[in-house]
């Protein structure tokens, strides 16, 4: 059995996340511990206890999802697991952080700043009400993105998150995206459905939170991971720290390319995915991408003991 470490993105947040890992692990909760300090603020006061609004805000669910996970991640290695348990890891977009951070790459403080930095370039990128992204469900990569280029008309309009087999999320101008969610249903998909979102991520029009995150990615150190990393914009393994930086800047504008990236990590061996912090909304892509391949959660308790007990 060959396994690989996931890490959710956006859109896992949920009030208490954590908290029952930071109480039952000490190592658990120093990550929180860590991550209040690297803030200046406490974060995990927000995600205990705070109202789900002011969590879901980009600049607080990106930094507070990274420490869920490494705290999900501390717990395992309390049990005994290493993060060599794992031939690989990889994350969904701000995922691919949680991911790096966990397998040492990048320091849990270094990360909380990255996060709360990157959360705050692309919620400012553009200006609320002006892009949108929506999730098209029934329709595969190749029909979206002809669906996106019909809708653009001089906007911007981009296949974003290509999530699995049956979901594809587009992202761009808010009536260019609006458009393209009428076209995708002419041309047959099930349903497309406009994301809570308030910002539109991974398109062009967050060039200038890729700006804002390229200086900030070079003062930080990046070491290389302890195993590799499936990099979201190119669905391949990376170890270089140099290579690495590039691609997290890309990544800010370039397309979440998930179902490649599980699909290249079954090609190269894995046959089960662990889906460390938040949620279980990976496992249920990856399902979709390959109905072979196990996944299982690690995002409380219960679910270490599971683990260790199997």
């Amino acid at each position: 059995m060959t396994i690989a470490f996931v890490f959710p993105g956006q859109g896992a947040q949920t009030i208490g996340m954590g908290r029952a890992l930071a109480d039952a692990y000490p190592a658990a909760k120093a990550v929180f511990d860590e991550v209040d300090a690297a803030l200046g603020e406490s974060l995990s006061q927000l995600i205990w206890d705070g109202d789900i609004e002011t969590l879901t805000l980009t600049q607080n669910a990106q930094p507070a999802l990274m420490a869920t996970s490494l705290a999900a991640m501390r717990a395992l290695e309390a049990e005994g697991v290493a993060i060599d348990k794992a031939s690989f890891v990889a994350g969904h977009s701000l995922g691919e952080y949680s991911a790096l951070a966990a397998a040492g790459a990048i320091s849990v403080a270094d990360t909380a700043r990255l996060l709360r930095t990157r959360g705050q370039a692309m919620q400012s990128a553009v200006p609320v009400g002006k892009g949108a992204m929506a999730a098209i469900l029934g329709l595969d990569l190749e029909a979206v993105r002809t669906v996106a280029e019909d809708a653009a008309q001089g906007d911007v309009c981009q296949a974003a998150n290509d999530n699995d087999p049956t979901q594809v999320v587009v992202s761009g101008a808010k009536a260019a995206v609006e458009r393209a969610a009428e076209i995708a249903k002419e041309k047959g998909a099930k349903r497309a459905v406009m994301l809570p979102v308030s910002a539109p991520f991974h398109c062009a029009l967050m060039q200038p939170a890729a700006d804002v995150m390229a200086e900030a990615l070079a003062g930080v150190e990046i070491t290389s991971p302890a195993v590799p990393l499936i990099a979201n914009v190119r669905a391949d393994a990376v170890t270089d720290p140099d290579e690495i930086r590039k691609l997290l800047v890309e990544q800010v504008t370039g397309s979440v390319r998930w179902r490649e990236s599980v699909q290249a990590m079954a090609a190269k061996g894995v046959t089960e995915f662990w889906e460390i912090g938040a949620g279980k909304a990976l496992s249920g892509m990856i399902r979709k991408i390959d109905r072979s391949l196990a996944s299982k959660q690690v995002g409380t308790p219960e679910n270490v003991a599971a683990l260790i007990g199997a």
